[in-house]
Order: structure tokens, then sequence, then C-alpha cells
């Protein structure tokens, strides 16, 4: 195997040498996770500029078995895009990727490499009278290959679906360096396997993806949000099942938020003015939206909310009137996870379960947490339309992030899976598994389960050099 200095200077004859970053101060953003919570170590972090870039130093390393470690907008919550502390990897992040190819508006697809930005990537599809609609936090800075290889979720999947429901097709670099491709933009392809799905969710475990084709949307002309009072969880859900059967796939959004949960991000935001008196205990940010008229637009959300009061399960709401409003509530409901970041101490478990299970989920929950820490904030929030749930809490403030988390994580985790286990949900929704949900997996799933994926990672890598320890318990 070859030294530090060969593998830096092989490396940086591929990619260039001001693209092959070896200095310590040069590596820390990279090798540091977005929560500063997993801190590795690299042989250097390359910055390849092409497919061919990639696919030359992942053969590179393969022949000389020097581990990978891909790398998008480094936002994960799950430690995935990181390298241990061995420092026996390099780092392959691909912001230099970063071209739109093409924007087909006949056949409502784009054409982007891995690199492009989330926020980058919603704008071209903008400028070509398109939505691209997957939404999260964090699309100023997280990247198409990342968004692909995590397949994220967001406010939106309610009505669009998860990225492995916009993705069409991708190119991969696989682990010795060989090019797999389906950029072909169809939505009916029946040849065999859909070796695609393979890379999509599989945490750069499989393969490094290159580029992708990905589906657009015509692009709405109206939208209509409120934050509404809700009595309860229960008549969330409800009031949900009634937005669906009123107004079908207008019901673009359905976020269900605590009382904690708004009282930290209005604290964190400077004392912003919470879009409902009285501090209710439950409310939900509903949007709808259409390529209709914003008249009936309106219409419609004002007679789900009439009936939903009709019917008790609503107590106020404060109804957008203008979109710098609707850009307001989603500005609160967004920072929701940056002020807990900030703030320090919040368990975060990023569940699902089935929406008939979900305020049984976060009654039983809410007590089981309350008589392990009773002092802690109740920091719940997220994408109750779609069964998935921030259930994060936080610290209480007389107490440190340091000292709540040595006391609580552990305990309040398994206890709240072990309930999402129970009522056949999903220990991770759309943040993925990395490093923090890895060992977990083994009391989650079946040993069927985990050798068929341990079946499939050995089959295309071998040697176990992408992105080893990730995601994969050991058998």
């Amino acid at each position: 195997m070859p030294n530090h200095q060969e593998t830096i200077a092989a490396l940086s004859a591929i990619v260039g040498p001001a693209a092959c970053l070896s200095e310590p101060h040069e590596t820390e953003s990279y090798t540091t996770d977005y929560r500063k919570l997993y801190r590795g170590a690299a042989i250097a972090v390359v910055l390849p500029a092409s497919t061919e870039q990639v696919s030359q130093v992942v053969s590179w390393c393969h022949d000389h078995g020097i581990k990978i470690v891909p790398q998008g907008g480094n936002t994960s919550l799950m430690g995935g895009a990181v390298p241990d502390s061995a420092g026996d990897a390099i780092i392959l992040n691909l912001r230099r990727m970063s071209r739109v190819l093409e924007v087909d508006t006949l056949n409502d697809t784009m054409t982007l490499q891995a690199g492009v930005t989330l926020s980058n990537a919603r704008t071209a599809a903008d400028q070509a009278e398109r939505l691209f609609p997957l939404r999260i936090g964090s699309e100023g800075s997280c990247q198409i290959g990342g968004n692909i290889a995590t397949n994220a979720g967001g406010t939106a999947v309610l009505r669009y679906g998860n990225m492995r429901d916009l993705v069409l097709g991708v190119e991969a670099v696989l682990p010795d360096g060989r090019i797999y491709t389906s950029l072909r933009g169809l939505r009916k392809d029946n040849t065999g396997y859909d070796l695609k799905q393979l890379f999509i969710g599989s945490e750069g475990t499989l393969g490094i993806i290159t580029a992708a084709v990905l589906k657009l949307m015509p692009k709405p002309q109206a939208t209509s949000a409120a934050f509404v009072s809700v009595n309860s969880p229960a008549a969330a859900v409800e009031l949900l099942s009634l937005a669906k059967q009123m107004a079908g796939p207008m019901v673009t959004a359905f976020e269900l938020v605590s009382a904690d949960a708004m009282n930290l991000v209005c604290e964190y935001l400077g004392n912003a003015t919470p879009p409902l008196q009285g501090q209710p205990s439950w409310m939900v940010l509903v949007e709808f939206t259409s390529t209709g008229s914003q008249e009936a637009l309106d219409a419609s959300l004002m007679q789900v909310l009439e009936l939903g009061i009709e019917r008790a399960w609503v107590n106020d709401a404060a109804v957008a009137s203008s979109l710098s409003d609707v850009q307001a509530f989603w500005r609160i409901r967004e920072e929701i996870s940056d002020a807990q970041t900030r703030t320090g101490g919040s368990i975060k478990c990023d569940v699902s379960v089935p929406l008939s299970s979900i305020a049984n989920f976060i009654d039983q929950a809410c007590q089981t947490v309350k008589s392990m820490a009773p002092d802690c904030r109740m920091v719940i929030y997220g994408h109750m339309g779609d069964g998935n749930v921030h259930f994060n809490p936080l610290r209480p403030a007389h107490q440190s992030a340091k000292e709540f988390m040595a006391a609580h994580y552990q305990s309040v985790s398994h206890a709240v899976d072990g309930l999402v286990h129970k009522l056949n949900g999903s220990i991770s929704a759309e943040h993925g598994i990395g490093v923090a949900k890895r060992d977990d997996l083994k009391q989650y799933k079946s040993s069927i389960e985990l050798g068929l994926m341990w079946q499939i990672k050995q089959a295309l890598d071998p040697l176990n050099l992408l992105n080893p320890g990730k995601m994969l318990p050991s058998l």
C-alpha cells in the first residue's frame, strides 16, 4: 500500500494539485460533520471536476486499497459523510461538479451533475417555468448527489414523494472505477432490474453518484398556507384526512409543530412573533398549491379550515394573506432544526409510523420520555402528512448539553425507537443511517434483510472501500 505522500501525488496528478487538499487547515471543514458531533481524519480531500476524473481516482484507490468517503454538501445529521479517525481514507467531494447539463421542458426532466446544490437545481427549474419539488432546510448547501444517496425527503413528500420518486436516471462510478449510466430520462423502461435504485439511499456504499436525471413538475401558480391550532395530534390527523378528501393533490405540505418547538424557534429568530396567539400546544402548517387561480385555492383552504372548526379539530388559524406571509411561515418551520443545533442537547429521533398510528406514537412517546427526563423540552415537528415526525427531546434550559446527552441520549433513543418498531415504523424516515444508527439496525432489521444488504455490498464492493463503516452493521 502506498504511503500518504505517494497517494497525494498520484491523486494530484489526476485532479490537479489545487484540487487535492491535504493540510489540516484545508481539510478540517470536510472531516467534521454539520453538527460537530463526528470528527475524523483523511489522507486528502480530492475535488474532481468530471466523471472521468472520479473514475480515475476511484480506479487508482481500488488498485491500491485506499478507502474512499464520498461527500456532497456535508450536511448529514448521522455522521455518514465524514471519515473515521484512522486517517486511512480519502474524501471525494463533488462540489466542483456543479453544472446543470440540460433542462428539457417537453420531457419535464433536468439533467445535472451531482455537485449542484439543491437550491441551484430548484432555481434552474424555476427559470424554465418548472418546479423541482424537493424542499429541505439545508437546500443552500446540500448537493443533489447527497440528496439521492440519502433518499432525501423534506416538506413536500406528501404530494411529490421522496427523492427516490423524483429520480429517472443516475450516473455512478462503481467501486472499481467503472461508470454505470442510466441518464435516459425514461418514465418506462422494463428491460430488467432497475439498477439505479441500488444507488438511491445507499449512502455512498455502493457507488459514487456523479450525475442524475430528475423529474420536473408544472410550476404552481397559486399558493395558500395557514398555521392552524389543533386540539391534539389526533385532531391533526383527522384534519389531514379531510384536506386530502376535499382538496386532493392540492395538499402539498402538512407540518406538525409542538409548542416547545415554536417557542424555541421564535427565541432563536430573535423573539419573533408566533403566528398564533395563546401558545397552543399543537399546530400544523398547511400548504395548498395549484396551477389554477389564487381565489379558488384560497377558497378550498378556507372550506377545509371551516369544516375543521365545525368538527372541533381546529381552534384557530392564521391564514397567509400574501406570498411574504407564506415565506414567513416557512421560515419559522425550516429554522427549527438549526435552532436545536445551535442550542445543543437535542436527541434527534427521525422516525416514521403509519399515519393511523402517529397520534398514538406521539402520546406514548411523550409520556415515556417525560417519565425519564421530566424537565426536557418536547421539540416535536415535521412531516406529519407522510407519517414522519422529528421527535427531538431537548435539554432543559438549566442543564448543559453535555450533561443532558450523557444522562439521557441512549435510554431515550432506544425507548423511542422501540416504540416505533412496535408500531411497524422505521427508526430513520429520511436522515439515513450513517454511523449514528448503524448498530441499531441489528435490533430492527431481520437477519435476512441485513444479509441481503451485505450480499449486495460484497457483490459491488468486495474490498469494502466505499464509505466503510457506514450504514451496514457488522454481521
